[in-house]
């Protein structure tokens, strides 16, 4: 009872902002979004096709020493330096940070299926607009890796891939 009023008082106060902040605390969470970490084998192409094939902004990176990577359990005693991307200039934006280990030569994993490999498989963008992104990608250089398929509705799924074979899936109307 005592936290339905608490719910209440802090909707009525303050509104539903604060509802959701005081329900990520009671989960123990800070922030709604989460950061991605993507090793890629090459830095500047994956930067480049982000940024160009997808629209993503790049935002002020950081690195972090050997020392930081081995006692944190991170890397082998090996530094980090992470180049940092949104697609939103605001401060709970969801982030990608993209880096590359060349001396490490970290294995590729199977993309050619989402079944093909444990883990995660493929990151969503909502878009306004299926023929613009497509477009964008294409402006690239990136191929589809098929025709925008119909969901139903007014909904569509058009696959690309980043320069290390990972899937990205485009979700959204085409005008």
């Amino acid at each position: 009872m005592r936290r339905l009023i608490l719910i209440v008082a802090a909707v009525s106060a303050v509104g539903i902002g604060a509802l959701v902040a005081a329900e990520l605390v009671n989960v123990g969470f800070t922030r709604s979004t989460i950061d991605l970490g993507v090793i890629v084998g090459n830095l500047e192409r994956s930067a480049k096709f982000y940024t160009e094939a997808l629209g993503f902004t790049e935002i002020e990176g950081f690195s972090a020493g050997a020392d930081v990577g081995g006692e944190s359990g991170l890397t082998a005693s090996k530094p980090l330096t992470i180049r940092v991307f949104v697609l939103a200039d605001e401060p709970s934006a969801t982030r990608l940070k993209l880096m590359e280990f060349p001396d490490a030569a970290p294995k590729k994993i199977d993309t050619q299926y989402l079944h093909s490999t444990l883990g995660y498989r493929y990151l969503t963008l909502h878009v306004a607009d299926m023929t613009a992104s497509v477009a964008r990608a294409k402006a690239a250089g990136v191929e589809p890796v098929k025709a925008p398929y119909h969901l139903g509705g007014g909904t569509w799924l058009t696959l690309v891939r980043d320069p290390d074979g990972n899937i990205i899936e485009f979700v959204g109307p085409k005008k």
